[in-house]
């Protein structure tokens, strides 16, 4: 195994459970907001369709993710397994984010997640649909960071 195909288990293939720990996993790395922590789950050459944006890459992740977070601000989210097979993981997720002006919106997607043998992300496809709400709808309100593990889940929450 080389440097950069660094073991993340859980480990392929995914079993129900296991494919629930990985979904975890991702969500916590994804509420800490520190791209650098977020890349080293994906493979050095992964492949990503977020939205209309092609990533490929740590780097354009890395990049990518930090001007997410400049103009994403207050993010804080929620996945759910979908469904898994052998390396391949369907998730579905809910975040909550508001803008420099104070505007609050609940982005709505599912992702198609495809793992190496070293439990990397090598593809990544992401379809997502932005909801404006008021700040009175938010459903989301953990401090920031990982979301707590008393916490409803998407489908607790009716999403």
């Amino acid at each position: 195994m080389s440097a950069t195909s660094i073991e993340r288990p859980p480990l392929p293939p995914f079993t129900p459970e296991t494919a629930a720990q990985k979904v975890r996993l991702a969500e916590d790395a994804w509420n800490s907001r520190d791209p650098e922590r977020v890349a080293l789950a994906y493979t050095p050459d992964s492949q990503w369709r977020n939205r209309a944006e092609f990533v490929n890459g740590r780097a354009e992740i890395v990049e990518f993710l930090t001007r997410k977070w400049r103009r994403e601000l207050d993010y804080r989210l929620i996945k759910e397994l979908w469904a898994c097979d052998g390396a391949r993981i369907a998730v579905r997720f809910a975040y909550e984010w508001r803008d420099d002006a104070g505007n609050w919106f609940r982005a709505y997607g599912n992702e198609n997640w495809e793992f190496d043998a070293h439990g990397l992300m090598a593809r990544r496809h992401a379809s997502i649909n932005d909801l404006p709400i008021l700040t009175s709808e938010r459903k989301f309100h953990w401090p920031q960071g990982r979301r707590p593990d008393e916490h409803p889940s998407l489908s607790e929450l009716g999403l």
